[in-house]
């Protein structure tokens, strides 16, 4: 049979005289035939194979391992020599052996690749958790002729589950793992006494079992973000515990996650009732504070005002909440307001301003602003509990005690005058009293000269 080629292409002679052409791969300028191709291309996966960072084996659709990297001499402390033509079901259990041909009979049939848990012996003998991940080996014609398996050591993340698993399980507040259809795969004992459920009483059963419809749709709202986002969500849900009693609790959902991959949420429930009950005392202590009190958020919009506002401003409710308090102060001012707002959340304590707003009749009213951080259930400041002070009446006292102060100064220097009237009187009697005296004393010379 004659050959010839021509750009690339062999075309060979058939006995009836017909030509047929065969395409050839050119690498540069060398022209490559099927065979050497073949043989790059098994090369190439020798290499990467050989420098996997992860142990990566070959075996046929027995079980038969035909190939392994240093990785896997490395992981089962195994030589080369005493892996090659083994079958792996030698380093695992019969019953990890049906899961290993389990993977490998769903890789025949469906030529994706499969994940499995196996446990196998090392040299050592020390049993090592490992994931195995396969996936089809196929020959020239397409068809599977075995498997290529990818093993993970699982020992430092097992180690990481237990800790994760024991500090759920030592946690002061309730804490619960999820899938991402809510359905609870783990929950600590504080989940049991919060809610009075037995843990086989929670344990498979779906959130949603436990709260309202509208609260599971909160839930799995948090749960997408969690999954989309990548970061924790807080929502606040009302489960019913055994005894039927509907307990107010805020959520913390935080990504669980598997090789990287978002698989379920860690929640952690905080019991709000002792919160609520203390907003509620404090809400009446606003509602019943002597002084003008009110609650803003941190762009000053006012949220909530007492009885003793209205009194004050003379505006109604309405036009008090939901306001900005800027509406009622000087441009100057709302900076003053908004560098004590900036305050607060910085540093969390409590600054004083002089305010001056304008009241309904139109009317500046002196005041006094002390304004303190509003705190959300996980201690971020989410807002200001500000208290005015009408200072109408002090800057009376003030400007009475100024003109009292002028009154007796003005007094003072009268008496001051007087004393100086009287003393400068009384300076000239001692004087007069002295020339009598001295006249006097004359007048008795004289008499006593003009004896005989």
């Amino acid at each position: 049979m004659a050959s010839r080629r021509v750009s690339g292409v062999s075309s060979l002679s058939r006995g009836d005289g017909e030509a047929t052409t065969r395409t050839e791969p050119i690498v540069g300028r060398e022209r490559v035939t099927g065979s050497q191709a073949k043989s790059r291309r098994s090369l190439d996966a020798n290499t990467i194979i050989a420098n996997a960072p992860d142990p990566v084996f070959v075996s046929d659709l027995e079980g038969r391992i035909l190939q392994a990297n240093d990785a896997v001499s490395e992981l089962l402390g195994f030589r080369p020599d005493e892996l090659l033509e083994q079958s792996f079901s030698r380093l695992i259990s019969p019953e990890e052996k049906r899961e290993f041909t389990a993977a490998l009979r769903e890789v025949v049939e469906r030529g994706v690749t499969r994940n499995a848990r196996l446990n196998p012996r090392s040299a050592r003998g020390e049993v090592i958790p490992t994931t195995l991940n396969a996936s089809a080996l196929r020959g020239p014609d397409g068809g599977v002729i075995g498997a290529i398996g990818i093993l993970r050591d699982m020992r430092e993340l097992d180690k990481a589950r237990a800790y994760a698993e024991n500090l759920i399980k030592n946690a002061p507040d309730p804490v619960f793992v999820s899938d991402l259809e809510g359905k609870i795969l783990q929950a600590n004992d504080a989940v049991s006494e919060f809610l009075g459920f037995r843990p086989d009483e929670l344990l498979e059963q779906s959130l949603s079992r436990f709260i309202s419809p509208e609260e599971t749709r909160e839930f799995m709202a948090a749960l997408d973000e969690v999954v989309e986002r990548g970061e924790t969500r807080n929502a606040v849900l009302h489960p019913r515990s055994a005894s039927g009693e509907v307990i107010p609790t805020s959520l913390n959902a935080s990504a669980l996650r598997s090789d990287g991959k978002v698989i379920g949420a860690i929640g952690i429930l905080r019991d709000v009732r002792e919160l609520d009950r203390a907003r509620a005392y404090a809400e009446s202590l606003i509602k019943n504070a002597p002084d003008p009190v009110f609650v803003s958020d941190l762009e000053g919009k006012i949220l909530q005002a007492n009885d003793a506002v209205y009194a004050l401003l003379g505006f109604r409710t309405d036009e008090v909440v939901e306001q900005s308090l800027s509406r009622f102060i000087s441009p100057e001012e709302k900076r003053e307001f908004t560098a004590a707002l900036r305050e607060v959340v910085e540093r969390g304590v409590t600054r004083n301003a002089r305010l001056n707003p304008r009241c309904a009749s139109g009317e500046v009213i002196p005041t006094t602003l002390n304004a303190s951080a509003l705190r959300d259930p996980y201690g971020r400041v989410i807002g200001a509990i500000g208290i005015l002070r009408d200072m109408r009446a002090y800057e009376r006292v003030v400007r009475d005690l100024r003109a009292s102060q002028t009154e007796l100064q003005e007094k003072i220097l009268d008496l001051e005058k007087f004393e100086e009237v009287v003393v400068g009187r009384e300076l000239k009697m001692i004087a007069l009293e002295k020339e009598v005296e001295t006249l006097r004393e004359q007048l008795e010379r004289m008499k006593a000269g003009g004896q005989p």
